[in-house]
């Protein structure tokens, strides 16, 4: 059985440290340029260096985006931006661009290269192109089929690893190759920018009467065309694993710490369930099932997997997540008393009752005591965002914990 790597997405030095704590084997990252996600809390080269610091010294890896497709005036920037990157070595970097390839090839060559989801990888004999050019790693497009994907595995080099994503927000567009967003606002998604055209709602208008528009119905259920659910194959790790697939990636650099422990964990768990015993992992389907949905979530597809997709792949009558939990924090530090010291992210009040996630598994449901504010002055509640805290659960909770409450 070969090696299965989880990798997840973080959008910010604090994201990346719950990553980690919760069972991420590598992390992958955006700089400040020449990665697709130009809205994201992208990373500036000093908390690259000391997430890339805290992430070795755990023994896991970090990978850095330069994903997008570019133009003539990036180019020279590409190649002073690959010399900074050389300095703080991170362990991979993810290219899409062939020139922007070359580049990384002359300025890093001592950093391996993973081919981004963007590139389009469909065929095996991309894949040993790939190969051949130096990539360690190809992230396969998103259209393809467990048993295509089976397949390239079987041709390509035993040394070559498959990437591919498992769970996550769906791009409608082929592996993520989109206009929408370019033609309607002339922001490229190809650039970082994208502006998420198919979450929008969408109307008809007849040519001879201009202004006159009409709802676009495909069926009694709405208008959200190409608004597709989220991808979700944690049901299916077994499948995945005997595909040859090496790299398990969560989509989602843009997610909260809240989205990224709860996806992070549960696919750990249901990883390393599966390696130690089949039964196992099918006994605690429903635990996997229950957790993975107090992320915030669209509803879940498997996407390409098992065949093309079909209309209940989409949804038809809105846009919005669905949302059970509410991030309250992570703990950073303890007092004297052993009150926990935290950021409040949302507020809370003395007397609920707070959900602790434990990075084994368990969760550990505890009530609010006491809340002190920094002068150790109490309050009844924390109505104010990103206050800090000290919170008196009634017993220690070490550091690196996340926080969070059930919604009625």
């Amino acid at each position: 059985m070969r090696q299965t790597e989880l990798l997840i997405p973080a959008s910010s030095l604090e994201v990346l440290k719950v990553a980690v704590t919760y069972g991420a084997d590598a992390v992958y990252i955006g700089g400040e340029m020449f990665g697709l996600r130009a809205k994201a809390r992208n990373f500036s080269l000093e908390d690259m260096r000391e997430g890339i610091l805290y992430a070795h010294e755990r023994g896991v890896k970090v990978y850095i985006t330069a994903n997008i497709v570019a133009r003539n005036e990036d180019l020279d920037g590409v190649r002073d931006y690959f010399r900074e990157l050389k300095e703080i070595g991170p362990d991979a970097l993810i290219i899409s661009d062939p020139g922007v390839f070359s580049i990384a090839k002359e300025e890093v060559p001592e950093i391996d290269i993973h081919i981004s989801t963007q590139a389009n990888s469909t065929n095996y004999a991309t894949y040993q192109f790939w190969y051949d050019q130096g990539a360690t790693r190809v992230v396969a497009a998103r259209e393809l089929s467990m048993e295509e994907i089976r397949q390239v595995r079987e041709q390509i080099p035993e040394d070559m690893e498959i990437e591919c994503f498992v769970h996550g927000a769906m791009c409608i567009s082929h592996s993520g190759r989109c206009l929408l967003s370019s033609y309607f606002t002339g922001r490229s998604a190809n650039m970082g920018a994208c502006t998420h055209p198919c979450r929008w709602k969408y109307y008809v208008m007849e040519e001879s009467r201009p202004g006159e528009f009409l709802p676009v119905e495909e069926n009694e259920r709405g208008t959200y065309i190409f608004n597709s659910k989220d991808l979700c194959m944690i049901e299916h790790v077994p499948e995945m694993i005997e595909a040859g697939i090496d790299s398990f990636k969560i989509e989602g650099r843009m997610k909260t710490a809240l989205y990224v422990a709860c996806v992070a964990r549960t696919y750990r768990q249901a990883i390393d369930d599966y390696k130690k015993s089949p039964e196992l992992y099918l006994s605690r389907m429903d635990y996997y099932r229950s957790e993975i949905a107090k992320c915030t979530y669209r509803q879940f597809t498997t996407g390409f997997y098992f065949g093309p997709t079909d209309e209940e792949a989409q949804i038809y009558d809105q846009n919005t997540y669905v949302k059970e939990y509410t991030y309250i924090g992570i703990v950073e530090g303890h007092n004297e008393d052993g009150d926990a010291y935290l950021m409040q992210r949302n507020k809370f009040s003395v007397g609920e009752t707070i959900e602790v996630m434990n990075p084994d598994g368990e969760n550990l449901y505890l009530t609010v005591k006491r809340i002190l504010d920094e002068d150790g002055n109490e309050m009844e509640s924390a109505p104010h965002p990103k206050q800090m805290l000290y919170v008196d659960f009634g017993e220690k909770i070490p550091e690196g914990w996340l926080l969070r409450r059930k919604e009625d």
